[in-house]
């Protein structure tokens, strides 16, 4: 019995429905979930954080908040265009139907491609330094995902198979996909992996990780031990994310497959698994090839011309000549 009563303090539950709010207001339905107030709430976190590391190396923090609506905007279109594109046979007979984010399906991987794009788009308008804006932004952009999946809590989805762990979540009959809607052999009280939760904390972990190397090895380090480059942040961000969302994926029962969404992909394969190893990959190569390169003010020599003498110059000064 104590056993039993020590299992159902420790499972997980949501304490609230996935709205906040569900009311009318002069008979317009009114409603706000869960789901988008964590990811405004994780977005204004990484926003602050970004602020506070983009006036440390000196450029002005409200460049990061000049850019989070065209993020958001763009990261949250990305995200949705990318579950669309793999999941087009569901949303063929009405296209309309992919513009209603209430249905599910928003991917992390095309947030990054909207994301970047605004990237692109903020830094050369206002002739910022593109790769150390992406190292600026990338910690506060994995706090986000560490604080928005707790979505997936109140939404009761994204969750794991079967678990006997006494920390798993119960998920209701309503929200459970096949063959786990079957209360014979899945009972109401049956736990399920916290796919969220496991997600949330090694996000954090990978916050830390990146928030510590910066501070050790990154610009702003002591002069002698700078071995990180503009772009590495970047970088290690893709493989630190992607090693835990190869593992966590497996788990899950409602992964986006090449033929199809849920159960154990058989026959197939979860797409976020196969592009998280694809980003592990080029990551690293490209973390490679970032430090077998001369840093941009290397000093390169200069022959030395009829009005010139010998001397040493930074690849900067060559191309103002």
């Amino acid at each position: 019995m104590l056993v039993s009563t020590y299992h159902e303090a420790m499972e997980l539950y949501p304490p609230f429905g996935p709205y906040l709010i569900r009311t009318e207001l002069f008979g317009i339905p009114l409603a706000v979930r869960w789901y988008g107030v964590l990811i405004m709430t994780g977005a204004l976190l990484a926003a602050w954080l970004a602020g506070r590391r983009a006036a440390a190396r000196g450029i002005d923090s409200d460049h990061v908040w000049n850019q989070l609506m065209l993020g958001l905007v763009m990261g949250i279109a990305g995200a949705r265009l990318y579950y669309v594109a793999f999941e087009w046979e569901r949303f063929a007979a009405n296209p309309w139907s992919a513009l209603n984010l209430t249905t599910g399906g928003l991917a992390i991987h095309g947030v990054w491609i909207g994301a970047l794009l605004s990237a692109i788009i903020y830094t050369r308008w206002n002739k910022l330094p593109f790769w150390e804006w992406l190292d600026i932004c990338m910690p506060g952009f994995l706090l986000a995902q560490a604080v928005g999946r707790w979505g997936n809590f109140f939404n009761q989805e994204a969750y794991g198979g079967p678990t006997t762990l006494p920390f798993g979540v119960r998920i209701d009959p309503e929200f459970r996909v096949p063959p786990y809607n079957n209360l014979q052999l899945y009972p109401p009280d049956q736990l399920f992996h916290a796919t969220f939760l496991y997600e949330s904390l090694w996000n954090l972990a990978g916050v830390a990780i990146l928030l510590l190397a910066d501070q050790r090895y990154g610009k702003l380090a002591p002069t002698g031990k700078r071995w990180l480059r503009d772009g590495d942040i970047l970088f290690l961000y893709g493989i630190i994310y992607s090693l835990g969302r190869v593992w966590i994926e497996g788990l899950r029962t409602d992964s986006l497959c090449l033929n199809g969404v849920g159960g154990d992909c058989a026959g197939s394969i979860r797409v976020a698994q196969l592009i998280s190893l694809i980003v592990i990959v080029v990551c690293a190569v490209a973390l490679y090839l970032n430090h077998h390169r001369p840093p941009a003010d290397a000093a390169v020599a200069v022959p030395a011309g009829p009005d010139d003498d010998p001397r040493l110059t930074t690849t900067a000064e060559v191309g103002e000549r």
